[in-house]
């Protein structure tokens, strides 16, 4: 019955090559050893050829150019790199030859790799002149501009699938273990976070173009345009040593243009980034020759070839960033305007590889993410099909009938688009065509020229009368849940939804409350008020009335209601605080198994009673690191999936409410909703009068949402392909069944997709997503997404039409299922591999003919990949280790990531930034969509933000901040502790505004509700744990920033490429 192996060791797509399979690693991730700027010896071996990479993404060795060549070949004679002098040598350490140019070509030392130039191009640039420009300083206004060349698409060579014979491929092997680092394996335990204001420094108190310590220079003042270039800064008039100090050229003035994004106002660069100042930044500028202009289909990053030297090697503001949040290609879309809606289904490529060798240079993983009950704007409706003799479905393959299939015979035929069978059709459904195939009544036909459509199921469809919508409640009443007010909250949130609960008078509502024993409610309408039945022997649970804990909502409305209003009091004084949750989980089943339904827990306490009882294994520092260290990520007790496979046999939907400030063991408790169909809430440290408004909107948002019961749901598709493993909260029933007790529209299921044939015949390959379900009116029903996506030849082509969203969809719920057989650090050592891989494999496609030694090349469509690769890392779930995140939050945050939509996802992983003071106090429209970085550089000392990832708002309040504004919004006692005060509506403008902003979000996502975190400029540790560590392109907890992680990124990807 299980859906997937708890200790799954590898993937079906070409296991000896996925980074998700087990792999050993020698460093761990929060390794101490120097990251940037730090000494280095004068003389250190280059890298073997045949090792792929010399680090995991957060090591703390070097990152990237620290061993220069000491030679580098000639330009052409069309570059227009300028012929330099070798500066004097260095008493000591070899001369940095590496960003010279030599008028006679040496020859070049075995195994060393070309170093990174600094410059960006993200567009078709400019053809290169036919004489350099002039050396020093100059703008580049008074240069001629030549026209735009275009360079088109690779060679030929390399579109038919095979690997070109002048480009050597990828060593397709099991990575190489990382250098063992000579630096302590793990940081001395502590918070994650920064517990000072001296870690940020330059971020308190701003300083533009501040340089310390360095002598002053001679700056470039040049603009930088799309495609164009500049002449090169004047050499250093010092040695540059290897690993060394030198002096901080100043911050070059530049005008970035590229990708729209505006550079904001330079800031002085920080050092001391990681706790207690261990680690210091010290940039180096080296002179930085101009780069020719290219006119490629491609963008390419050149970075700096001296780690940490934000302000000459790489322009930290020019970085891809998703500033618009997720924008979804474009191309797909247009290719095909009869596929569903993207917010259905969302393919890793759009462009489906004709041959399994092709397959295998694609390391992004061929998939799609799926989510069948997707929310639709007003007017965009799923039309509803009733035929009346039958659903028209392919006799062999099963497919329903869609815009994709062909009419032949003058009507009389149809051909089946997945499996080719001509199947006739039938009498009433005879119409004709015309001359160029199309039906005449097509325009009356919505399943023939929509790929959304939902058919009514005939009775052969059920195997039983569809089921009432049913909610069932088991709920924990131990002094915990009274205490803390969770009891309060619950039962007036329901009473609130009893009106609008789906399925009018069809409805079915019982409950059960528990602490050392267990509580039965007979709610038979014929009674005045609810009947208590108390059962004490926990080893064996009866039922003891089978007919009347179950009873019809609009029946025994009175009574439910009575017990509602009654239930806070009733446990008012209840002192006890076991918890017999197995028992209780037990009867549960017992009450539901006859009809199936959605089970709602709310638990307070570990349990400890009965069957089920769990023991307080906590955290352990100690099995961090180990082999071990993925067991306390796995339910302790089996009896927790045993019960989830008994829920989805008789089609019981769990969904986990846990609220207690302990530990509770969400990765057993979670296995409930995993295996089932539900998703988790947790509210750690549950306080009512903070946390009242979050389980009121969700608890409310559960049980009034449309949701579709009983179901089960099978992707098909054409011949060649097929499904070969999948990623969610489900049970798999069959290879290709996926059993879903209840869905609605904020969940989403992943896939993995493999070629069954060598070499695919066909040109096209389409994909059917049925789901069979029972609605809330109690109409059985089949939602069926149907799409169209390119067989193409040429590995570029797939690359072109890739979906960055979908893909790290697919990898989040990957490296998720790894950190339950293997280490944390496996799991995001395995993004880091796929994405370097995938990105050296590209660059083989155009480094040899456009001579891109240097750069780091990227396609469009990929261009967010390394910042949400990064962000995924740093998320709750990936993490850090033992000090990062506590156990139960890592869970629970894993299990609601399996479930997640592509959108939200991706909101999670890189929220939003806004700035909203100068708003406050102005007349003008407030723009949700202007965006700022996710880093503490964005934020200014006079300023007011509001951070927003779909779960939580962060305002952050800045020190130098109008006392005006916080008054209007915290009130008189703004100077007091910011964790005691809120934002609520209050009598002024400016009140009124922010609480407009606050709910335009929350209207944009309902899933969940943000609860508003208030936080003041260098208020530690509460800035730090609400806000800095959530600022994923800085450096924090050991963790690269961005820009080093780019720049890691980069050395790996020209390492034996």
């Amino acid at each position: 019955m299980g859906t997937e192996n708890p200790n799954p060791r590898n993937y079906p797509l070409r296991p000896a090559a996925t980074p998700f399979a087990s792999q050993q690693s020698s460093t761990p991730f929060l390794s101490s050893g120097p990251v940037v700027g730090s000494e280095a010896p004068i003389f250190r071996p280059g890298p073997t050829a045949a090792s792929n990479f010399q680090a995991p993404p957060f090591s703390g060795g070097p990152l990237v150019g620290t061993e220069a060549p000491a030679f580098r070949p000639p330009p052409s004679s069309r570059s227009n790199e300028v012929v330099r002098p070798p500066p004097p040598p260095s008493s000591g350490g070899p001369p940095i030859s590496g960003f010279q140019s030599f008028p006679n070509p040496p020859m070049p030392m075995a195994g060393q790799v070309p170093p990174p130039h600094i410059s960006l191009t993200a567009r078709p640039g400019i053809a290169p002149p036919t004489r350099p420009p002039p050396p020093g300083p100059a703008s580049i206004f008074s240069l001629p501009q030549p026209p735009l060349v275009s360079m088109g698409s690779p060679p030929q060579s390399l579109k038919t699938g095979q690997p070109n014979p002048n480009i050597p491929p990828p060593a397709d092997q099991h990575f190489s273990a990382p250098r063992p680092s000579s630096q302590p394996s793990s940081p001395p335990p502590g918070t994650s976070y920064a517990t000072g204001r001296g870690i940020y420094p330059g971020y308190a108190t701003m300083q533009p173009n501040s340089v310390s310590q360095a002598p002053p220079m001679q700056p470039a003042s040049f603009q930088l345009q799309q495609g164009g270039y500049g002449p090169p800064l004047q050499s250093a008039s010092f040695p540059l040593q290897q690993g060394g100090y030198g002096p901080r050229a100043p911050p070059t003035s530049l005008l970035a243009q590229q990708r729209g994004y505006a550079p904001i106002p330079p800031i002085s660069t920080p050092s001391g980034i990681y706790p207690g100042n261990q680690f210091q930044q010290h940039g180096i500028a080296p002179p930085v020759a101009a780069q020719q202009g290219l006119a490629e289909d491609f963008s390419s990053l050149s970075l700096g070839s001296i780690p940490g030297s934000f302000d000459a090697g790489l322009d930290i503001t020019a970085l891809p960033r998703p500033l618009d949040g997720d924008v979804e290609p474009k191309s797909f879309a247009d290719m095909y305007q009869m596929n569903c809606n993207s917010r259905f289904l969302r393919l890793t490529t759009s462009g489906i590889p004709n041959s399994q060798s092709l397959a295998s240079r694609w390391h992004l993983s061929i998939g799609a993410v799926v989510s069948p009950l997707a929310e639709t704007p007003p007017g965009e409706e799923v039309p509803i099909v009733n035929f009346s003799t039958g659903i028209i479905r392919c006799r062999r393959c099963r497919t329903y009938v869609n815009p994709y299939v062909a009419f032949t015979d003058n009507g009389r035929k149809w051909r089946c688009n997945i499996c080719s069978l001509l199947n006739d059709v039938p009498s009433d459904y005879f119409a004709q065509v015309d001359a160029s195939g199309r039906r005449v009544d097509l325009d009356q036909r919505p399943e023939l020229i929509k790929g959304s459509v939902e058919f009514i199921a005939p009775a052969e469809y059920m195997v039983r009368p569809p089921m009432p919508p049913l909610y069932f409640f088991l709920i924990d009443v131990s002094i915990s849940a009274v205490k803390s007010g969770m009891l309060e909250v619950m039962a007036q949130t329901i009473r609130s939804c009893l009106d609008n609960l789906p399925g009018s008078t069809r409805t079915q509502i019982g409950f059960i409350t528990y602490d050392s024993t267990i509580h039965f409610y007979n709610m038979k309408s014929s009674l005045p008020q609810p009947q208590m039945m108390v059962i004490s022997d926990l080893d064996d649970v009866f039922v003891p009335l089978p007919d009347d804990l179950l009873v019809n909502l609009s029946e025994s409305r009175s009574v439910v209601e009575a017990f509602l209003d009654s239930l806070p009091s009733m446990f008012q004084e209840n002192m006890n605080v076991e918890s017999a949750f197995g028992p209780a989980l037990k009867a549960a089943f017992l009450v539901m198994s006859q009809l199936g339904g959605k089970l709602l827990i709310f638990q307070n306490t570990l349990p400890s009673l009965g069957a089920g009882r769990l023991k307080l294994r906590g955290d352990d520092i100690r099995i961090y690191g180990t082999d071990k260290e993925h067991t306390i990520r796995l339910p302790e007790d089996s009896f927790y999936k045993q019960m989830a496979a008994d829920f989805t046999k008789y089609q019981i939907a769990v969904n986990v409410y846990a609220f207690s400030d302990k530990y509770t063991d969400i990765a057993s408790l979670g296995t409930l909703a995993k295996y089932t169909g539900g998703q988790v809430y947790y509210y750690p440290n549950f306080q009512a009068s903070i946390h009242k408004e979050k389980l009121k909107h969700e608890l409310s948002r559960d049980l009034t949402r449309e949701t579709a019961w009983e179901a089960v749901m099978r992707i098909r598709c054409g011949k060649g392909v097929r499904f070969t493993s999948y990623h969610g909260n489900f049970m798999l029933r069959s290879t290709d069944l996926l059993a879903l007790p209840a869905v609605d529209c904020d969940k989403a299921y992943a896939a993995q997709l493999s070629l069954e044939e060598t070499l695919l015949t066909t040109q096209t390959v389409y994909f059917q997503v049925a789901l069979l379900y029972t609605s809330s009116s109690g109409e059985r029903r089949i939602r069926v997404h149907t799409a169209a996506a390119p067989v193409v030849a040429d590995l570029g082509e797939m690359y072109r039409l890739a979906d960055t969203g979908a893909i790290i969809s697919l990898f989040s719920r990957l490296a998720i299922e790894k950190t339950l057989s293997s280490k944390l650090e496996d799991a995001r050592n395995a993004i880091q591999h796929r994405i370097v891989k995938a990105l050296r494999e590209y660059r083989n496609l155009y480094a040899v003919q456009h001579r891109l030694s240097g750069r780091m090349i990227y396609p469009e469509s990929l261009k967010f990949l390394p910042l949400y690769g990064l962000a995924l890392c740093k998320s709750l779930s990936l993490r850090g280790g033992y000090s990062d995140v506590q156990l139960d939050e890592r869970s629970a945050a894993a299990y609601t990531m399996m479930a997640l939509p592509v959108k939200s996802l991706l909101k999670l992983l890189y929220p939003n930034l806004v700035r909203v003071d100068e708003y406050l106090v102005k007349t003008e429209e407030f723009d949700t969509k202007k965006r700022l970085p996710l880093t503490v550089e964005s934020l200014d000392t006079r300023g007011l933000y509001i951070f927003d990832d779909g779960f939580q708002f962060v305002v952050w309040f800045g020190k130098a901040l109008s006392p005006d504004i916080t008054k209007n919004l915290v009130g008189e006692d703004f100077a007091t502790d910011f964790s005691k005060v809120s934002i609520s509506q209050r009598d002024n403008n400016v009140s009124r505004k922010i609480i407009e902003i606050l709910n335009q979000y929350r209207k944009s996502d309902p899933s969940y509700f943000q609860l508003c975190h208030l936080v003041r400029q260098g208020d530690q540790p509460r800035e730090g744990f609400f806000l800095l560590t959530s600022l994923v392109e800085d450096q924090t907890g050991g963790a690269n920033g961005y820009a080093d992680w780019m720049l890691l990124l980069s050395r790996q990807v020209q390492q034996n490429a």
